[in-house]
């Protein structure tokens, strides 16, 4: 790093909001002469108070209404102020209750010099030595609490299995725990679209060093100096570059990247939202379940990704939460079983989506355990009639294919690219809440002659909700658009399950995504595939039905999150005819956790 590090921090008293601003304060780390740099934001009256700390990508400086103008527009008037910013806790509200706000720029990254290399072990590194030294400043209690959303969410249980002295909580609101399978590959297909746009738009416009921020109006200049093209590519590990390059589990990479979420000790809240299908929610369900802490807690909830977190009620949970855990207040009963284990927003009814007011009429219900004890795993089998039937006896269909296109060429799948089963209206209301799997018998004729030596077949499935009207009930995305029941995907060539994994189970199957787990795609031959899809939740009312629907690439309601990488999904590796395959012994169907009523 060319630039020479000094001190460039500055002490601001606010008597307004009754909080004292220490800006750009510098975290010396480990490796010699480097430091990274945070925003330090307490209460005006001297003491020892716990802290919430935030580390990340998005520029501690970067205020929420330049970043996101529209969104800061109709965020809860009560965390809004000059020190918003996106996906944070306001530090106005925070300090006002007693608490240190620390907002650090991740390494690389606004203020802070250094490589710029996201969700990696050693930017994981710098954030457990910010919290121990958060720990020792004469403003702290001690005590540490993490609470953000989305990428300051997901970095929470990266830092929590590393049990950094002080840390005595996390909120991870919205934040994924699998990088791999969360983010990157779903079901060994690469995820592309989203993290291209993520990176362009929010990470790289923000690195250190880089030209021009204050005049983008992107957060404020390197203080420290420019710096010149050629050095900014030295400082950055790109992430798309990076992912498309490393397809495997077993990759330095990606290796580098895991970590045991039974080593997490603390307690936990973990927010997942059920709309969150193709980035967050899976972490969120995983990272409860195997978290190793006594004090764990798993809340559903609906909406997109940037209110939710706002909003009065999902505030005074956190409130009441780091209260406890870091104050010793729990007047809310987190440690004496008052608080179930998980609370469950319930999506009954149609009150469309980005749609805040509709979606708070949804019911909420508490439940002790994930998944719910009562769960009856239901087998709805597909027919070559395109029907989704539990009644089906699987000896009793005839031996046949049906086939749709295969491809990578599109966006969306049209008419010709998919296939929809669908169940009869339901006769009394029917709840799904949990895991699915589906078990396809499938095949490929490659349009090319003779097929390709990488020939492979990408399954995209998708489970819809059609009310008795017929329209079909579109929920809220992260970003406010409109999505399905859920999703799920698999690579054949990915299909190899360890079933002998602890992570293994029925309604889970486990895959290790290693290099030498790749099993061969031949022409013709029909392979049998358990492809999971993300946990849900959906309260079909009576009249209503459900629709499976399996495609060869993306369909209605993936936003942002589309698999469209030519080099990941080259047309001459996957063109060509995808079949499902009935009857001579091979069977297809959907699990569905039904939840009786009680």
């Amino acid at each position: 790093m060319p630039n020479t590090i000094r001190d460039i921090s500055e002490t601001y008293v606010d008597e307004g909001n009754q909080l004292i601003f220490e800006k750009n304060v510098s975290v010396p780390l480990k490796e010699n002469g480097t430091v990274i740099r945070c925003n330090v934001y307490r209460p005006i009256k001297d003491g020892k108070y716990p802290g919430l700390i935030t580390y990340g990508p998005y520029g501690k400086d970067i205020y929420y209404g330049d970043f996101h103008t529209k969104s800061f527009s109709e965020v809860n008037p009560a965390h809004k102020s000059k020190y918003s910013a996106w996906e944070t806790p306001d530090p106005v509200f925070w300090t006002r209750r007693g608490y240190v706000v620390i907002r650090a720029d991740e390494r690389g990254l606004g203020q802070s010099p250094g490589v710029l290399d996201t969700m990696s072990s050693g930017t994981a590194d710098c954030f457990c030595q910010l919290v121990e030294w958060a720990a020792e400043q004469v403003w702290s209690s001690g005590k540490l609490g993490l609470l953000g959303v989305s990428y300051y969410a997901g970095s929470q249980w990266r830092v929590a299995a590393r049990k950094p002295k002080g840390l005595a909580c996390i909120v991870p609101h919205e934040g994924m725990s699998d990088y791999y399978r969360d983010r990157c590959r779903h079901g060994g297909i690469l995820s592309n679209n989203f993290v291209n746009f993520w990176w362009n738009r929010q990470v790289i416009t923000n690195q250190y060093g880089r030209p021009g921020r204050a005049a983008a109006n992107w957060g404020e200049d390197t203080l420290e100096g420019d710096l010149a093209e050629d050095e900014l590519r030295k400082q950055v590990r790109d992430q798309n570059t990076d992912n498309a390059a490393n397809a495997f589990l077993d990759d330095a990479y990606h290796a580098s990247k895991t970590f045991r979420l039974e080593d997490i000790d603390v307690p936990v809240l973990s927010v997942a939202n059920w709309g969150g299908i193709s980035l967050h929610l899976r972490g969120n369900v995983e990272g409860y379940t195997w978290a190793g802490s006594k004090h764990k807690f798993l809340r559903f909830i609906v909406g997109r990704h940037d209110l939710p977190f706002y909003y009065d009620e999902e505030v005074e949970l956190h409130l009441s939460f780091v209260e406890a855990f870091l104050k010793g207040n729990d007047y809310a009963g987190w440690t004496t079983g008052r608080v179930p284990k998980v609370s469950m927003c319930l999506r009954k009814g149609d009150v469309g989506f980005n749609n805040p007011d509709g979606e708070r009429t949804f019911p909420r219900r508490d439940e002790m355990e994930w998944p719910l004890a009562r769960t009856v795993y239901t087998r709805y089998y597909l027919t070559p009639s395109l029907e989704m039937d539990s009644a089906v006896v699987p000896a009793s269909v005839p031996a046949s294919r049906l086939g749709y296109k295969a491809g990578a060429g599109g966006d969306l799948a049209d008419g010709d690219s998919l296939l929809q089963f669908k169940t009869s209206p339901v006769k009394t209301e029917t709840e799904v809440t949990g895991h699915i799997v589906a078990h396809l018998a499938v095949s490929v004729e490659s349009a090319a002659s003779p097929p390709p030596a990488n020939l492979d077949l990408d399954l995209f499935v998708t489970l819809r909700h059609f009310a008795a009207n017929g329209k079909e009930v579109n929920y809220t995305g992260s970003s406010g658009d409109a999505v399905p029941v859920t999703k799920g995907w698999l690579r054949v060539s990915a299909r190899k399950i360890h079933d002998q994994s602890p992570y293994h189970r029925g309604y889970l199957p486990r895959r290790e995504y290693r290099s030498m787990d790749v099993q061969a795609v031949e022409n013709g031959v029909v392979y049998d595939c358990d492809v999971e899809l993300w946990p849900t939740n959906v309260v079909v009312e009576e009249g209503g039905w459900l629709v499976f629907e399996v495609a060869s690439m993306d369909t209605k309601g993936a936003g942002l999150f589309k698999h469209n990488s030519p080099v990941d999904r080259p047309t001459a590796k996957l063109e060509g005819t995808n079949y499902i395959h009935f009857g001579d012994g091979h069977d297809n169907y959907i699990v569905l956790p039904i939840i009786p009523s009680k």
